[in-house]
């Protein structure tokens, strides 16, 4: 074979050409660079958000840069909301080889026991239950039948919990679980369901993390590389989960974090 033939075939193992990936939460931050890289890699993208407005920013900075993508606006926090946005995706793109559970949200900070239940309520219906929603309706829609690739976005504080962020480190802790259940439950069925723990990744989440110079120093001081990350830098790990450069991977935790948990 020659060196040619061999870059073919290697990018072909990381080519979605023909699938369609159904991306939570991508609007912005690690979501929307996991959209534009799928996009990229040839796959049809369905950008999730709350808003409107925001998918179709998303959708229109994809389609600019050549790729195909739709605008599947829906709140994955409750019941319904997950039901109609894998119908939605379903409807519009015909099929859904790819579901990648990026949605979370965090607005708990402090002492875990002195957090609001109602706070701790809405980390469980977007960080975990969406999840397993999300999945259940995409299995039953399309995945049983054809197989396909899950990707749940958990995060280092699932796996080395710090103080203050409690209600958050434990979904992303379920989450893990989750992922290694249905990596079980679904492997017959040719499904494979993975996670990725990023560590510190500059986005809207994660603001205040980034920009208070204590926490900022406490959290890259830990780490090998000595910086946080871009959202970019987790799109190549996902990528590779959803391809068949992947396809004897299922039940793993890719932890993207720099080194902070070496």
């Amino acid at each position: 074979m020659t060196a040619q033939a061999q870059t073919a075939s290697l990018i072909e193992r990381f080519s979605l050409q023909g699938r369609a990936a159904l991306v939570t939460g991508s609007s912005r931050g690690i979501g929307r660079a996991i959209a534009l890289m799928f996009a990229s890699a040839g796959a049809t993208v369905g950008v999730n958000a709350r808003h409107e407005e925001g998918c179709r920013e998303a959708v229109d900075e994809i389609r600019a840069a050549g790729g195909t993508a739709l605008s599947i606006p829906g709140h994955v926090g409750n019941a319904e909301g997950c039901e109609a946005v894998v119908s939605a995706m379903l409807r519009d793109a015909g099929r859904l080889d790819v579901l990648v559970n990026n949605a979370g949200t965090n607005p708990q900070f402090g002492p875990l026991l002195d957090a609001d239940e109602g706070a701790i309520t809405r980390i469980w219906e977007v960080n975990v239950l969406a999840a397993i929603r999300l999945t259940k309706h995409a299995v039953n829609g399309w995945m049983r039948e054809h197989g396909g690739s899950v990707i749940n976005i958990a995060s280092v504080a699932g796996i080395k919990p710090e103080a203050l962020t409690g209600a958050y480190n434990a979904s992303k802790a379920a989450l893990i679980s989750v992922t290694k259940t249905l990596a079980r439950e679904l492997g017959p069925s040719g499904i494979r369901v993975n996670a990725i723990a990023p560590g510190l990744v500059e986005t809207r989440l994660a603001k205040v993390l980034v920009e208070t110079p204590q926490i900022h120093e406490h959290i890259v001081g830990q780490s090998a590389l000595g910086r946080h990350a871009q959202p970019d830098e987790i799109a190549g790990a996902a990528l590779f989960l959803a391809s068949d450069a992947s396809t004897f991977v299922t039940g793993s935790v890719l932890t993207v974090d720099g080194g902070w948990t070496t």
